[in-house]
């Protein structure tokens, strides 16, 4: 695949801000572009995006996708988790999230709804991730890291290297995230997966 094919197929999908929190995200990636003085297209073509893709991301006008998160976190040179971290939404603990304090991740896809469970600088991220039927990640990506997910409630159809494993309730999963993949609930009822994610900066760049 050529390098402008790459780019076209991890675009970002530009859609309306349905939160404050894809501005919040938006300025806080900005801010870690302009601290590390690099150039939008320096960004962009390090995380396999469009400049303009970026841009609205920045601007909180684009909503970032799950699959651009980790490529976008290493051009930057930062952990994941650290964009999507809120400090003033975090009481200011470094090692404990309340229930009550859990926040929705600024990432969109269809039927998909996320709430971080990390507490900022952890190296692990830790997701729930509730899928409603028919809700999936459409095409399937890939990045650097671990991953380790339970189904706590209903189904999922994950989707890893190309074999695709139907999970229930109680079945758990583990796999490299460089191993192309991709989930979707075909069920009738909403799922519920508990899932943790590890990458580093390091590791992403090296990745491809």
């Amino acid at each position: 695949m050529k390098r402008g094919d790459l780019s076209r197929a991890r675009e970002v999908v530009p859609e309306p801000a349905s939160s404050d929190a894809d501005v919040r995200l938006g300025r806080r990636i900005r801010a870690l572009r302009l601290e590390r003085k690099l150039g939008l297209a320096e960004v962009a073509e390090s995380a396999g995006i469009s400049v303009g893709a970026l841009s609205q991301i920045e601007r909180g006008i684009s909503s970032l996708r799950v699959r651009v998160l980790w490529p976008l976190a290493a051009a930057l040179g930062v952990e994941p988790h650290s964009l999507l971290a809120d400090n003033h939404e975090s009481g200011g603990d470094l090692y404990v999230v309340r229930a009550s304090g859990r926040r929705d991740v600024p990432v969109r896809s269809d039927g998909i709804r996320k709430e971080l469970l990390s507490p900022p600088g952890s190296v692990l991220t830790g997701l729930l991730v509730y899928v409603e039927p028919g809700g999936g990640t459409g095409q399937s990506y890939s990045h650097a890291g671990h991953e380790f997910g339970l189904v706590r409630k209903g189904q999922v159809e994950l989707t890893i290297d190309g074999v695709v494993y139907l999970l229930k309730a109680g079945d758990s999963f583990a796999f490299k995230s460089t191993l192309k993949h991709a989930f979707r609930n075909r069920g009738k009822e909403p799922c519920e997966i508990l899932w943790i994610n590890m990458a580093k900066p390091a590791e992403t760049r090296n990745a491809s």
